[in-house]
C-alpha cells in the first residue's frame, strides 16, 4: 500500500477509496485477526476540520456497544496520517443486493430492516443520531443477519449540524437543518424499507430542489407497498416528525408486532433465510472474496438523475414550507456544483461541500458494475465521507468510503465493502508489537506522554467490562500503555486487584485510542480500570470507577 500505514498491522488490498479517504483490509501482526483500516485522505488531514471530524467519529465509535455495529479496535494520529482501525464485517451492503436482485420479499424486506435497526436502537439510546441511514450503509452478512456503518457524519441528538444526509432519504427537517433526532433516522430506514419493497425510492425526485419539495410535501406512496406494512410505512415516512416512531426501537416493536401479525412467528426465520440465499448468489462481492477493486473520485454532482425503474410521483401543489425549502436546496445544488462552500444561515440554508466516489464497484468481482452514487449534503465545516452509494466528505464524516464503522460500507467501496467483522475472536483492541528498527537506524527516542484518559468505561454483562482510554504524546517514539482493574465495595477507592495488568505498546502516532474488555473474577459492587504509561503521564495516568448492575446498595 502506498503512503503512512498503521504500524503493527500488515496490508493486503483495498476495499474501497473516496474522496474523504481509503479503507483497506488488513491483519493484525500480534495475533493474525483481519480488521479493517479506514484512513483519513492526505489532502483532508491538514484541515483541521476534517481531522476533527474523523477523530470525533472514532469517540463515537468507541462509546457504542452493540452487535449490530461494527466496533472500534483502536484510532491512530501521527504527522503522517490518521486512521480509524475498525471490526472487519465480511458482508454484502443492501445497494448491491437490491441492484443485482432487485425488490426483496416483504419477510426479508422486514428482516434486513430489523437487523440495522437494532444497531441505530443501541446508538439511539446513547444520544447518538447516524444522519446517513440508506442502503449503502446496512450490511447483510452470510447468515442472513445485518449490521449498520458508516457514522462518518453521526451527531449527537439536538446538534445543529446544518443540512446534512443523503438526499433520497433526508427526513423533511434534515432540509431546512433543523436539530438532529432519532426520528429522523426513522424516516430514512423507511424510505430504505420502502425502496427494498419496490425496488425504487419513495421520490423520484430529477433534482434537490424537486427532491426537497417531494419530502417536505408530497403525499406518502403507502399505497405502493403490501397491505400488511403499509401502515409502518405511513408512519415512519409522516412528514412531520412528532407522528413517527420515537426512534429506532419504538419502531422496531411497532415492525414486530405487524410483521407477527402478517407473517407469523416465524417470519424472521424466513426473511433471514432469503437473504442468506441472496449473500450466497453474490460470493464474489464478500471482502474475504474480492480482488482489489477499481476505483476514481470525481466531484459530486447535485442533479439526481431518475434511475430505470422509478415510480413516477403523483402531481400535488407544494405547499409553502416546501418551496422555502425548494429555494434553499436550488442554492445548495449551486454551491455543490460550484464546489463551493456556504456557511449555515437561515434555518432552511446549510453549508455544503461535496466530493463523491463515483468508480468503485461493489466487489470488483467479473461481472460487478459500480452502485449508482448517492452523494450526500454536509456543512463545509464537517468532514464528511458518505457512506454507502458514494463516498463523500461533505456528509459523512471524512471516513473512506461511507465506512462509519467499517470498510464495508465504505464510500467508494459499495456493497462489498468489508465493515468489520461482527465477530471477531481477536480482543477488544488487539495488543500490537512496536515495529523493528532497521539495522544501522536510530530508534525515535521515547515521547512525553501529555495526556491519560479514560473517556469510557461500562459494564457489558454480569462479569464483563470496556475500557476506552486515550493517550497524547508530544512525539512518534514508542510508548507502552498498561490498563489493571481492581474490585472494591467503597466508592472512590480502588479495592483490590483483579487479574493480571495488560500492556500495549504503540509508536509512529502522537495520539492513541485503546477500547479493551475485561472479565471481572472479584465480588465487588465497585469496578476500577486504571491507564498508566512508560514513559509516565505528566498526570500520572487516569482511572475510573463504576457501580455493578449486580449490586444493590441501601
Amino acid at each position: 500500500m502506498d503512503g503512512w500505514a498503521v504500524p503493527g498491522y500488515t496490508e493486503s488490498q483495498e476495499l474501497g477509496s473516496g474522496a474523504s479517504g481509503r479503507v483497506v483490509l488488513a491483519v493484525h501482526e500480534g495475533t493474525g485477526v483481519p480488521v479493517a483500516v479506514k484512513y483519513l485522505s492526505e489532502s483532508l488531514r491538514t484541515r483541521p476540520g476534517f481531522v476533527h471530524g474523523f477523530r470525533a467519529e472514532a469517540r463515537l465509535l468507541a462509546g457504542l456497544d452493540s452487535p449490530h455495529v461494527a466496533g472500534l479496535y483502536e484510532y491512530v494520529e501521527s504527522p503522517d496520517g490518521a486512521a480509524i482501525v475498525m471490526e472487519l464485517v465480511d458482508g454484502v451492503s443492501l445497494r448491491a443486493l437490491l441492484k443485482r436482485r432487485g425488490p426483496l420479499e416483504p419477510e426479508a424486506a422486514l428482516a434486513v430492516l430489523k437487523g440495522s435497526l437494532l444497531g441505530l436502537a443501541d446508538a439511539h439510546r446513547v444520544g447518538v443520531v447516524h444522519r446517513d441511514y440508506k442502503p449503502a450503509n446496512v450490511l447483510v452478512v452470510p447468515d442472513g443477519s445485518s449490521t449498520l456503518v458508516d457514522f462518518g457524519i453521526a451527531v449527537d441528538a439536538g446538534t445543529s449540524g446544518g443540512v446534512a444526509g443523503t438526499p433520497a432519504y433526508m427526513a423533511p427537517e434534515q432540509w431546512t437543518g433543523a436539530p438532529a433526532s432519532p426520528a429522523a433516522d426513522v424516516y430514512a430506514a423507511t424510505a430504505t424499507f420502502f425502496e427494498c419493497l419496490t425496488g425504487h425510492r419513495p421520490y423520484p425526485g430529477d433534482n434537490l430542489a424537486e427532491l426537497a419539495l417531494q419530502h417536505v410535501d408530497a403525499p406518502v406512496p403507502a399505497e405502493e407497498v403490501p397491505g400488511a406494512v403499509r401502515e409502518l410505512v405511513r408512519r415512519g415516512l409522516a412528514k412531520d416528525p412528532a407522528r413517527r416512531p420515537a426512534g429506532a426501537e419504538a419502531f422496531v416493536a411497532e415492525l414486530e408486532a405487524a410483521a407477527g401479525t402478517a407473517y407469523g412467528e416465524d417470519w424472521e426465520r424466513r426473511g433471514r433465510a432469503r437473504l442468506a440465499a441472496l449473500v450466497a448468489l453474490v460470493p464474489l462481492l464478500l471482502p474475504s472474496n474480492r480482488g482489489t477493486p477499481r476505483t476514481t473520485t470525481d466531484t459530486a454532482r447535485t442533479v439526481l438523475h431518475r434511475e430505470p425503474g422509478f415510480g413516477g410521483g403523483r402531481a400535488w401543489l407544494p405547499g409553502r414550507t416546501g418551496l422555502l425549502v425548494s429555494a434553499a436546496a436550488v442554492l445548495l445544488g449551486a454551491l455543490l456544483t460550484q464546489g463551493l462552500s456556504y456557511e449555515p444561515g437561515a434555518a432552511a440554508q446549510g453549508a455544503a461541500q461535496a466530493l463523491a466516489t463515483t468508480g468503485a464497484g461493489p466487489g470488483t468481482g467479473p461481472g460487478a458494475s459500480p452502485a449508482p452514487a448517492d452523494p450526500p449534503l454536509s456543512p463545509s465545516s464537517s468532514p464528511a465521507a458518505s457512506g454507502g452509494d458514494s463516498p463523500e466528505p461533505g456528509v459523512s464524516t471524512p471516513g473512506p468510503a461511507g465506512t462509519g464503522a467499517s470498510p464495508a460500507a465504505t464510500d467508494a467501496t459499495d456493497p462489498g465493502a468489508a465493515t468489520p467483522p461482527e465477530a471477531t475472536s481477536a480482543p477488544a483492541t488487539p495488543a500490537t508489537t512496536a515495529p523493528a528498527t532497521p539495522t544501522g537506524a536510530t530508534a525515535p527516542a521515547a515521547p512525553a506522554v501529555k495526556d491519560v484518559t479514560v473517556s469510557a468505561f461500562r459494564q457489558t454483562g454480569p462479569t464483563t467490562a470496556t475500557a476506552t482510554v486515550g493517550i497524547t504524546t508530544d512525539g512518534t517514539g514508542p510508548v507502552a500503555i498498561t490498563l489493571s482493574w481492581s474490585t472494591g465495595d467503597t466508592a472512590g477507592q480502588p479495592g483490590t486487584g483483579d487479574g493480571a495488568p495488560r500492556t500495549f505498546e504503540r509508536s509512529g502516532a502522537t495520539r492513541y485510542t485503546l477500547t479493551v474488555d475485561h472479565t471481572f473474577g472479584g465480588n465487588g459492587c465497585y469496578w476500577t480500570v486504571r491507564a498508566t504509561t512508560s514513559p509516565a503521564a505528566e498526570g500520572g495516568g487516569a482511572s475510573q470507577q463504576l457501580l455493578t448492575r449486580r449490586c444493590d446498595l441501601r
